[in-house]
């Protein structure tokens, strides 16, 4: 169930990286400098020269796309002028080796045109529609589509793109037992690979046309519900063409067409669900945003909401690690079979299929996301805006399931932050707990997921089959040890509205299991031992308790009145970039390594034991006057429980460039500050004396039990998390400051559930709960 290059071995010297960094941009990268110069070129700048007249019909092929225009069968290296609506020349290019081309980032409308001079002559196409995101077909469009077959089948797109899918029926049947619920799964990974992932993985094989693991929502669970499901291949990936462009708009309205023509297939029964995890959880919030009229529902796992703030660029600072390796994949995935790309499309490209084989000719024009990410270290609205996920769900009004986890190891827990897009929808279910990225597949959670999808997809009462609950069940030879998957409570009801109307008033908006790992299933083995509910996120109740930081490591609800402070050396190196030793995070106990502030290197600041327990759920701010030896500076903070008996627990993190502190105050708040991270507004720190810097630590909720201590770390970016790993501008020579007490006290500001109690559930061992790394407690070198 791994979903992606795992990277991260505690340790690794911060000069591979960057060597690797420069290795990628110099081999797969140096075309997005060029393209990135052209593709933000104004057209009305570059449109000042008329274009030659059209003489004779062009020989190669092109199409409008939504907000761009492709060229396919051109003559490779020719050269290529884009004609505007106006008849001037707007762009000039040079068709590569496939012949191919993309003009992006065109104004919508009627007629342009490419043209190429030949001679005395001047080749053109008639005149071409640049499509208008939100401009949708009539359903015609999808009526005309072919009937989709069982297993491996190609549909066109709104601009001429064709995709590869495959159709996947419940085992034992065919389309003469249909219609069926059904199901898409939309993902990059090797999604459409035409043959049986169950079949795969029982005979220990490598198959090529399986799908990966990582589509295992869709190509192993679903069809085992009784859903008819349809793998869809992302643009410009496997055997799908287009050239692929992390979350695009081409690929955004993919989503809307794709759900379209499946809803419109004689064997497809009623309006169609969105399943999947990470990817294919991630693309579910785009295609929901573009409000496909048969769209039934979407059930997304561990999502990011935004590739800048969230995932690339935690706090401004380049995400080195796994979003490094993850995207370094996707380019990979990308490039043109056989010679690379996926092992299905390599496979069926040597076996001659010829859709597969044509639809690899836009490869060339892969735009590459970490090229653009890497240029870009601000957040550049024009590119980030149109590729943020939580943003598109504004638009969502279907209903929605979503999981995920805090310390997500992958995507990250920034997600809760765009949950407040959903507040105009009423069918809103969120699960979240502490864990990691595969856990939205835990148990707890599961019978819940098979009720949504039966009652919102299938029109069905629910009933979660035995291959989840019986003995030997398919559920625990995957997940492992873990709590049982219950059936479902409404299993025995006969009427589907009533099984609806139940499951409206039995589960709450949000739905927050507590200490997953600490059941009675195994140390770390799946599975929350208490819960709470709240119609809210953050929970209503969620009120800003602040802690000031002190002398000698205090943290305190009393600020001290005199002012002092305390320093330390921002220095990367002096712990492992990373808090795993070896292996991976899916065991129910992962070989941790979190190493401990070293001597000098940072900051602690712990409370006194609690009296009574203390409950958090929600985003919180450390916020700190900070004085820096240098003019800029990378901060990280970390919370922590201190426990009893003498180990401390990780809680969550938060991160921040110094001059990326301006905030948006039109959203930030108490708890949740929020960094513009645009380039206008980033500033230097002053040369001398304190600026305030609100560092942004991510959601997260925890019951800190009485007899514990609440801690906060301050110290270089790297080595609290698994996986996550990070460009900083420190080496070792900044000399950081800070503030205590006085006109200038630094505290932390925490998301208090007032009267909120662990329910008396005992405090959990400490290698326990999932995705929190445990460590002796040491006091930093200031006390705390």
């Amino acid at each position: 169930m791994r979903e992606a290059l795992m990277v991260g071995a505690a340790g690794r010297a911060r000069t591979a990286v960057g060597v690797r960094r420069v290795g990628l941009l110099l081999g797969l990268g140096l075309m997005v400098l060029a393209v990135s110069a052209a593709v933000w070129t104004a057209d009305a700048a570059a449109a000042k020269k008329k274009a030659p007249a059209r003489t004779e019909p062009a020989t190669f092929e092109a199409q409008g796309s939504v907000g761009q225009l492709y060229v396919l069968d051109a003559r490779p290296g020719s050269k290529l002028l884009l004609v505007n609506p106006r008849g001037r020349i707007a762009r000039k290019a040079e068709a590569d080796r496939f012949g191919s081309k993309v003009f992006r980032d065109l104004r919508p409308g009627k007629g342009y045109s490419v043209r190429q001079r030949r001679g005395g002559e001047v080749a053109g196409t008639a005149a071409i529609r640049v499509l208008k995101p939100g401009a949708n077909p009539r359903q015609a469009f999808y009526r005309k589509q072919p009937d989709l077959k069982e297993g491996l089948n190609y549909i066109k797109m709104r601009d001429g793109i064709e995709l590869a899918v495959a159709v996947r029926l419940p085992p034992g049947k065919t389309f003469a037992d249909g219609p069926f619920p059904t199901v898409i799964e939309h993902s990059g990974y090797q999604t459409a690979a035409p043959h049986d992932l169950f079949a795969a993985i029982a005979s220990g094989k490598d198959d090529p046309l399986a799908p990966a693991t990582s589509t295992i929502v869709g190509s192993l669970l679903g069809p085992r519900l009784d859903f008819a499901v349809v793998s869809v291949q992302m643009r410009g990936s496997g055997c799908s063409g287009g050239a692929f462009d992390l979350f695009g708009l081409p690929t955004t309205y993919d989503g809307y067409d794709m759900v379209e023509t499946v809803a419109h297939q004689p064997w497809v029964d009623g309006d169609v669900g969105m399943v999947g995890i990470s990817f294919s959880g991630i693309s579910q919030l785009f295609a929901a945003g573009t409000r496909p009229p048969h769209l039934a529902a979407i059930a997304p796992m561990s999502v990011t909401d935004d590739i800048y703030t969230a995932t690339g660029y935690p706090g401004g600072i380049f995400n080195s690690g796994f979003a490094l390796s993850w995207v370094t994949e996707r380019v990979e995935d990308a490039m043109p079979a056989p010679e690379g790309g996926q092992p299905y499309a390599k496979a069926l490209v040597d076996a001659g299929d010829r859709h597969c084989i044509r639809n690899q000719k836009l490869r060339l024009q892969t735009l590459d996301a970490l090229g653009l990410i890497e240029t870009n270290p601000h957040r550049t609205p024009k590119l980030f805006d149109e590729r943020a996920p939580g943003d598109w769900l504004k638009s969502a009004e279907v209903p929605v399931f979503l999981t995920g986890q805090y310390q997500d190891e992958q995507t990250g827990g920034h997600f809760p932050e765009s949950l407040s897009n959903l507040r105009g929808n009423r069918n809103v279910w969120v699960t979240m707990q502490n864990g990691i990225h595969t856990d939205s597949l835990g148990p707890l959670a599961m019978t819940r997921w098979v009720e949504f999808l039966d009652l919102f997809v299938a029109n069905r009462v629910p009933r979660v089959p035995g291959v989840l609950t019986g003995p030997g069940n398919l559920y625990g030879a995957i997940a492992g040890p873990s709590a049982p998957v219950e059936q479902s409570k409404y299993v025995d009801m006969t009427d589907v509205n009533a099984a609806r109307a139940a499951f409206r008033s039995d589960n709450p908006r949000f739905r927050l299991l507590m200490d997953n790992g600490a059941g009675p299933w195994g140390l770390g083995a799946q599975g929350a031992t208490w819960e709470m509910k709240s119609s809210s996120w953050p929970p209503n109740r969620a009120q800003a308790r602040r802690y000031f930081l002190g002398d000698d490591g205090r943290l305190g609800g009393a600020k001290q009145s005199k002012h002092s402070s305390a320093g330390y050396r921002a220095d990367p190196g002096a712990r492992p970039s990373t808090n795993l030793a070896s292996g991976g995070v899916n065991a129910a106990q992962p070989d941790y390594d979190w190493a401990a502030v070293a001597d000098g290197k940072g900051l602690g600041f712990t409370s006194r034991a609690l009296t009574r327990d203390v409950v958090i759920s929600g985003p919180s701010s450390l916020d700190l006057y900070l004085k820096s030896s240098r003019r800029d500076t990378d901060v990280q903070a970390t919370i922590s429980e201190v426990r009893p008996d003498g180990n401390e627990t990780y809680v969550q993190s938060g991160w921040l460039r110094a001059s990326h502190r301006k905030l948006d105050h039109r959203r930030s708040t108490a708890l949740d500050p929020v960094p513009t991270h645009l380039k206008r507004d980033a500033k230097r720190l002053p040369k001398k004396g304190f600026t305030k810097v609100r560092i942004p630590i991510y959601p997260v909720s925890h019951a800190f039990r009485a007899g514990s201590k609440i801690r906060v770390t301050i110290l270089a970016a790297g080595g609290d998390r698994s996986e996550w790993e990070f460009d900083t501008i420190d080496s070792g020579a900044t000399r950081n400051v800070i503030s205590l007490g006085g006109d200038m006290a630094s505290k932390l500001v925490l998301p208090v559930l007032n009267g909120a109690t662990a329910k008396g559930t005992p405090l959990p061992e400490p290698t326990a709960l999932r995705g929190q790394p445990s460590r002796v407690y040491g006091e930093a070198s200031n006390g705390g």
